[in-house]
């Protein structure tokens, strides 16, 4: 065999080694999840645990009702969802569309570095200048509630939603865009009947990447969501999120307590919430493609 051949075929293994050791883990990390948090489905009541509304697991007899902290964690991402798609894709178009190359080379790294800024930063930030702010403009009890976290949510995700959004107009053939000016259209119209709907599979898929990022959060939802367990009658609510729940209480829950299982059956329920976006992302790019 030759010096080449050997390469080839070293390199070729460590590739489906290190897959195959990424599966594993993986595969393992769900299975601790799926048996822990099975336990607390067969203890509590599968029903008791999604729909129950009262969550006291100090008390006797404890309550595990974890449906004010799904609906939580459903109204902060769809509230960053609102503020990040709009900044993500309008940033986007104004770096591929509108920028000179100056002002992109200056605009550009600014939004890209937003990703590798620590979530305890914003966190840190939301409770020192934003969540103050928010109180005093509104004239609200607490600055740290569903607003403030879906708002620095979705700050947190417009480098995820514009760098996909920028790549995806990259793809755009020039043609098209002639072809549209030809015909008499503006940019505007360029870039809402040409260049987004070829782009839309890319854009749902940075969607729903966005929204992945900002569910599966918690440093920052533990910081300036408010914490309040109760179910949010406004977006100026304080919420508590899954993720929160599961980083308040697990360092100091008891291992072996039907409490300890409950909280892997949060882990549960936010690794189902996170595979059926996957799946519904997975449904829509199949879906646009056969168009």
């Amino acid at each position: 065999m030759s010096r080449r051949k050997l390469r080839d075929v070293v390199a070729t293994f460590l590739i489906f080694l290190t897959s195959l050791v990424s599966l594993l883990v993986l595969a393992l990390i769900v299975y601790d999840i799926f048996s822990k948090g099975m336990i607390a489905f067969r203890e509590v009541g599968f029903k008791n645990i999604i729909f129950g509304t009262k969550y006291y697991p100090t008390m006797e007899p404890p309550s595990f009702g974890i449906f004010n902290f799904i609906v939580s964690s459903l109204f902060v991402t769809l509230g960053s969802i609102m503020v990040g798609l709009p900044l993500g894709v309008g940033s986007a178009l104004f770096l591929s569309e509108y920028a000179d190359l100056r002002t992109k080379e200056l605009l550009k790294p600014f939004i890209e570095i937003l990703s590798s800024i620590p979530s305890v930063i914003f966190g840190f930030i939301g409770i020192v200048f934003i969540g103050p702010f928010i109180r005093r403009f509104f004239n609200i009890p607490t600055g740290l509630n569903l607003f403030t976290a879906s708002f620095i949510l979705g700050i947190v995700i417009v480098p995820i939603i514009s760098s996909l959004t920028e790549d995806a107009l990259s793809t755009v053939p020039i043609t098209l865009k002639e072809a549209s000016y030809a015909l008499g259209g503006t940019k505007f119209d360029t870039i809402t009947r040409v260049i987004i709907p070829y782009t839309k599979g890319a854009l749902i898929s940075a969607l729903l990447l966005g929204v992945g990022r900002s569910i599966g959060e918690t440093m920052i939802v533990l910081m300036v969501a408010g914490g309040a367990m109760n179910f949010p009658n406004s977006i100026f609510s304080p919420v508590r999120p899954l993720t929160a729940t599961i980083a308040a209480e697990m360092g100091e829950t008891a291992v072996g307590t039907t409490h300890f299982y409950v909280l892997y059956g949060i882990a549960l329920v936010l690794l189902f919430l996170t595979l059926l976006l996957t799946l519904i992302s997975n449904h829509f790019i199949k879906n646009l493609k056969r168009d």
